[in-house]
């Protein structure tokens, strides 16, 4: 995990050689000598019904000599993680490989966009002096208070208890000269000696995939730092019901919230050295995530999340102590901001979406914004109409549940060209296309992303390698290997043994097509169900966001079905436009206001409640749909 590459290895194989025969392709500058430690690995134990096993500790040779004297010199707890080169497989076990241990690394679309906004966070600087103590004068948060009503005009003002513990030092350092940050305007959350100017907030996008945060300068809006990295979660479950499912045991509960506070905590960390700035100089912060990230982070299960009727313990807008999530890689007092949810699977994100997007469109039209990822959350907009759901389009778009699938890496194939007789490619971290290379020379890719899965179901489609129902055809013997059976089932080959870096061939089988049919079909049927509460049959404009979305090429999206007929000239990426709402909210307070009201205007609609989403769902199956048309599709070559 988080792959979900799943085989045999030989018995007493290392996890670095399970892992690289997997196409797993872990770090090990050193060769497997058990000294460089990038090969660290976390094995999970315990029952795991999904994948059918028991991960037992013993099922995994114990440390060797040099592995516990690696340990003991870096500190490492050889209970919790494990050098890939020094453990070797004796039975089942299931192993998560994190980021920082992968060879190729995984590249987020997630940056921050380019947008305009009004820069009045809820935090800010006041400076202050303070008279000193005298014989019988008040106590020092009295004389403060008193201070910021004479200078500033500010009364009612309350204080963080745990700054009382340091009041009386930050007052003595610069001789009662301090400077306070107030949050909202009626609490001091920090007290500095002297006159400061640093103000930092963080806004972060919790993806059920990926997460994202931005480290802006409160003072200014710019943006100091972007930091991504995977979910950790994603170990536990590639999909909201299989973590819904894994929460229901109290201890998996415990795992996945303990797994997103300390991801969190990392993030900042990473984003705070990027900018060169104290992590304790972040007061405040904006969090979005979908319904289940959402409780997962404030420690609530969300079991009644994953049955009828889809129950959110809250769906109002939040604000809570940082301290009080576990969060520790910021002030002692930091704030945090949770933006509010709709309902069932519609939550903070698809808010941060509709925040960030809703100032851009054109309200005389119909736009249709998508956020798409492991779960697709749409949004249609018309005159002052708001419509909402959430479709289940499970992982198959991140590359997870595709035989030959990876997330986005260096290696990766993210786009691809097919034609009756040739087939080409690119893989990311490198510009060139796969044909166009010296004699000899091959791009090595290591698998295929979501982009490029896209692109080759609907290359092939318009092909002709397979039919509208998604069906591969027999292979007729075409210049190019092209279609061949795999026992039972038949598959496409997109790069031969030849060409890969793990010189087994990257194929597309009958299995992964059925799997982005299915995906595609849950997001456009629910897209249906919202042009059929608003009473059209067709939109003006769409707006694809979100890591995966975002850069998804519109024709070839269209060409399957993803989305529905539109001018191709209309249909946009938004970017990572959850992770911008979450900026806006950080650097405005009167945008969260804003958002809690315009929340209140949008109709909800619940898919899985919906009868006719099952005939939509089944409609869409088909390449690019089976009754509806596409006429912009026509004039496309």
């Amino acid at each position: 995990m988080p792959s979900g590459r799943r085989g045999a290895a030989r018995h007493s194989a290392t996890v670095l050689e399970a892992a690289r025969q997997l196409g797993i392709d872990l770090e090990s500058i050193c060769g497997g000598r058990q000294t460089c430690g990038k090969c660290l690995v976390t094995p999970e134990y315990g029952a795991f019904p999904k994948h059918n096993i028991i991960s037992d500790a013993d099922h995994l040779s114990p440390p060797t000599a040099n592995e516990l004297a690696y340990a003991r010199k870096h500190g490492l707890d050889l209970s919790q993680q494990r050098l890939g080169c020094a453990a070797c497989i004796q039975g089942d076990v299931l192993i998560h490989v994190p980021d920082s241990s992968l060879a190729r690394k995984q590249v987020i679309r997630k940056a921050a966009g380019d947008r305009t906004i009004d820069v009045k966070p809820a935090v800010r600087l006041v400076y202050v002096e303070v008279l000193p103590p005298t014989l019988g004068s008040r106590g020092d948060w009295q004389r403060l208070q008193d201070a910021l009503a004479e200078q500033w005009d500010l009364h009612s003002l309350r204080i963080d208890p745990v700054l009382l513990r340091t009041i009386q030092g930050a007052l003595r350092a610069a001789d009662g000269a301090v400077t306070v940050t107030l949050w909202e305007g009626c609490e001091v959350i920090r007290i500095e000696p002297g006159y400061v100017e640093s103000l930092y907030g963080v806004a972060v996008d919790i993806g059920s995939t990926t997460l994202a945060a931005h480290l802006c300068d409160l003072r200014t809006g710019t943006v100091l730092a972007t930091e991504t990295m995977m979910n950790p979660q994603v170990r536990y479950g590639e999909d909201l019901i299989s973590r819904i499912s894994y929460a229901a045991d109290p201890a998996g509960m415990k795992r996945l919230h303990h797994a997103i506070i300390q991801a969190l905590n990392e993030l900042c960390q990473i984003a705070a050295q990027t900018a060169r700035i104290d992590v304790h100089n972040i007061s405040d912060l904006v969090l979005v995530g979908n319904t289940v990230m959402h409780h997962l982070l404030l420690g609530i299960n969300p079991v009644e999340i994953g049955q009828m009727p889809f129950t959110l313990a809250t769906d109002e807008a939040l604000d809570l102590r940082a301290r009080d999530l576990g969060l520790k890689a910021v002030h002692d007092s930091a704030r945090v901001h949770v933006l509010p949810c709709l309902a069932g699977y519609v939550g903070a994100d698809n808010v941060a979406v509709l925040l960030a997007e809703y100032p851009y469109l054109n309200h005389k039209a119909v736009s249709l914004i998508v956020d798409i990822g492991t779960n697709a959350e749409i949004l249609l907009c018309a005159g002052e109409r708001i419509l909402s759901a959430s479709s289940p389009t499970g992982p198959a778009f991140e590359g997870a549940q595709i035989s030959n699938g990876q997330r986005a890496a260096v290696g990766a194939i993210e786009r691809v060209r097919i034609t009756e007789h040739a087939v080409r490619y690119k893989v990311i971290g490198d510009e060139r296309w796969s044909d166009a290379l010296p004699d000899g020379k091959t791009l090595r890719p290591t698998g295929i992303c979501g982009s490029g899965i896209i692109e080759a179901v609907a290359g092939m489609f318009a092909a002709g390698w397979i039919d509208a129902s998604g069906r591969l055809k027999p292979s007729d013997g075409p210049p190019v290997e092209g279609v061949r059976p795999n026992g039972w089932m038949r598959e496409f080959v997109l790069a031969p043994a030849t060409e890969t870096a793990s010189g087994q061939a990257i194929v597309i089988t009958q299995k992964d097509i059925r799997a982005i049919q299915l995906a595609k079909a849950a997001l456009y049927a629910g897209a249906k169900l919202l042009m059929d509460r608003l009473g059209v049959r067709a939109v003006d404009h769409i707006r694809m966001a979100g890591a995966f979305g975002s850069y998804i090429d519109p024709l070839y999206a269209m060409r399957i079905g993803l989305i529905p007929d539109c001018d191709l000239a209309q249909v946009i990426s938004a970017g990572n436009a959850a992770g911008d709402g979450a900026r806006i909210a950080l650097l405005n307070i009167d945008q969260r206001a804003h958002i809690t009201e315009l929340v209140k205007r949008v109709e909800y609609v619940e898919t899985a409640a919906e009868p006719q989403f099952q005939d939509y769902f089944v409609e869409a199956m088909h390449l690019p749909h089976t009754v509806d048309r596409f006429p912009h599709l026509e004039s496309v070559p």
